[in-house]
């Protein structure tokens, strides 16, 4: 997986801003081929690796594992689940997104209309203020990215999406004149913006893909995953 690890380390530098020498850290962070795969290997859709502290934010380092569509493999989202983090399994010991007092209580976000969106695609999600980077280890899928959020609704507070991933987002269908629908592949890295929409339309296997969240507002830095704690 050299490969894989120069392309991570490319996202790193993308997303990530200069942090001072004297400031910041003096302590490399280093994850292993076989610590991905042993986290990749439990269950779950959305697995928070590690998070370490770079001084100005915190960087959060996952693996994230979806089904095919219309599948439910090895604890999968449904296929038009977003990239972010609906859906999300256990990456911190939190419970299901929302639950059902929360999810009832959720505040519209986005677009609000009544007239049906040609071509859209439902269960999308943009995060408010958090960038991520995936690199795409394994699988392949449709990535669904831009356009808007129509009929939305906000991350409840408790979610896992705002307490321990992205921080507060809009989950709902995403349409208009700009979305873009790329087949991305093992090796792929995509990067996307904090307000961006996106989501899976179709995936026809599996995917699997490290994502990437330089952000002072989600997990706390320290945290590593339970299968590779020592």
């Amino acid at each position: 997986m050299m490969k894989s690890v120069l392309k991570a380390l490319a996202v790193a530098v993308v997303l990530s801003p200069a942090v001072g020498f004297a400031q910041g850290p003096k302590a490399a962070t280093y994850i292993t081929d076989e610590e991905v795969k042993a986290v990749n290997a439990t269950p779950g859709v959305d697995r928070t690796i590690k998070v370490v502290d770079i001084g100005p934010e915190n960087f959060a380092v996952g693996v994230i594992h979806r089904g095919a569509t219309g599948g439910a493999a090895r604890g999968a989202a449904p296929a038009g689940g977003a990239g972010g983090g609906a859906g999300r399994g256990a990456a911190a010991g939190g419970g299901a997104a929302g639950g059902g007092a929360a999810a009832a209580a959720a505040q519209p976000c986005g677009e609000q209309s009544t007239a049906p969106a040609t071509g859209s695609v439902p269960g999308g999600i943009a995060h408010d203020q958090q960038t991520e980077g995936y690199l795409i280890i394994s699988g392949a899928g449709t990535l669904v990215t831009g356009g808007k959020i129509v009929n939305g609704r906000k991350s409840p507070p408790d979610s896992p999406v705002t307490k321990e991933l992205n921080g507060p987002s809009c989950s709902g269908t995403i349409a208009g004149a700009d979305v873009v629908k790329k087949n991305v592949k093992t090796g792929d890295i995509i990067i996307i913006p904090a307000g961006v929409p996106h989501g899976w339309s179709e995936i026809p296997d599996h995917v699997d893909y490290l994502s990437f969240r330089p952000s002072a507002r989600v997990l706390e830095a320290g945290y590593t995953h339970p299968a590779i704690k020592k």
